[in-house]
Order: C-alpha cells, then sequence, then structure tokens
C-alpha cells in the first residue's frame, strides 16, 4: 500500500489519509481528520476496496455550500495524488 497525507482547501477536515494499492488502482484505507466525523467514517466505508478510477468518477467536482468543492472532491484529489505517486514508484 501507498499511504499519502494530503491537506484539503476550502472544507472542514484538516487532512485526508488515503493508502491506494502499490499499482494505485485501488483505494485502501481512508481517514478524515476534522469535519463531519460521522459523514467522513461514512465515505471512507463506501469507496475502501474500490477502484481509484470509479471513485473519481462519481464523486470528483461535488459542491458544498457553493464552496467550489467538498470533502468528497478533495478526497479525489487526494486519490490521484496518491495513485500517481504509487505508479511512480511501481
Amino acid at each position: 500500500m501507498y499511504a499519502l497525507d494530503f491537506t484539503p482547501r476550502r472544507v472542514c477536515p484538516r487532512n485526508i489519509h488515503v493508502e491506494v494499492s502499490d499499482d494505485g488502482n485501488t483505494v485502501g484505507n481512508v481517514v478524515f481528520d476534522g469535519g463531519c466525523n460521522g459523514n467522513g467514517k461514512a465515505v471512507a466505508k463506501l469507496v475502501a476496496g474500490r477502484p481509484v478510477d470509479e471513485v473519481v468518477a462519481l464523486l470528483a467536482g461535488n459542491n458544498c455550500n457553493n464552496r467550489g468543492t467538498s470533502c468528497a472532491d478533495q478526497l479525489t484529489i487526494a486519490l490521484r495524488k496518491a495513485q500517481e505517486k504509487a505508479r511512480a514508484i511501481a
């Protein structure tokens, strides 16, 4: 697994910890630090074990309170960064 700590922008969580498979294709563990605890845990459970590309296709561009982003949208950015780094190492 490749792990990345991501600092999201314009949302409540202070950090999003993501893990992806060594090839960068599959979401592993996700932990939101801050924000809506129940929602963060729910999103983490829903995306675990799913393909990164599928999660990004579903959640990218999700908007919260006209911020132009959301926790889910920021998660997709974190996953793409982790995916890129995992593939660079592999």
